[in-house]
């Protein structure tokens, strides 16, 4: 007799427990469909949060700028109104002469490379002048990305490219010449070789 009173005690217990189990796996559950509801609701439409992107703006952003400068816009920019460009949307976050603040550091490191510090920056470690034009154009100023327009972003990069000293005072950037521009580290970069990548791939 009390063999089977203790069975059924510990059967009635197993099953007590599998009950709490699972009703802790229900209110775990309902906890995050609430959560996941409470986000979804906080950007809905009514709130004013957002909108859904232009066809132009999805456009942009899957086009990318390629080494050769295919891609690149019509346009142009000097680097003296790069300067100008510079101070008014860069400035604040890069440095007046592009040092580095809050932003990263856009000068220097040139044969830092192969040292126990190399200071990798657009002068020092950045093979292509296209790349630059690619990424103010997309990211840039970094509260306001894609905000400048062609022109000044040939000019940004203009002076950047003169910080650095890689291009003379009186040069101008377009789609013709930044392409044929020479990083220094251009040959810095060689081609991977690993099978399932693909050939156009460099690294560093």
């Amino acid at each position: 007799m009390w063999k089977r009173e203790g069975a059924a005690t510990l059967l009635v217990a197993a099953r007590a427990r599998g009950a709490f189990r699972l009703l802790t796996a229900l209110c775990t559950v309902s906890v995050l469909c609430v959560v996941w509801a409470t986000g979804v609701a906080a950007q809905s439409p009514k709130f004013g949060v957002g909108r859904p992107p232009t066809p132009e703006e999805l456009r942009d952003l899957g086009s990318a700028i390629a080494p050769d400068g295919t891609g690149l816009p019509p346009g142009s920019g000097s680097v003296a109104e790069g300067r100008r460009v510079f101070a008014a949307q860069c400035a604040r976050c890069h440095g007046p002469s592009g040092e580095g603040d809050v932003g990263a550091r856009l000068v220097g490191g040139q044969g830092t490379l192969k040292t126990p510090k190399p200071l990798r920056t657009v002068g020092s470690f950045w093979p292509y002048a296209t790349t630059l034009w690619d990424y103010v154009n997309r990211a840039m100023p970094f509260d306001k990305p894609g905000s400048l327009t062609p022109q000044e972003v040939y000019a940004a990069a203009a002076f950047v490219l003169n910080l650095n000293g890689i291009i003379r005072d009186d040069e101008v950037m377009d789609a013709a010449t930044l392409p044929k521009v020479q990083m220094p580290n251009r040959l810095g970069f060689v081609a991977d070789p690993r099978p399932d990548v693909p050939t156009s791939t460099v690294r560093e």
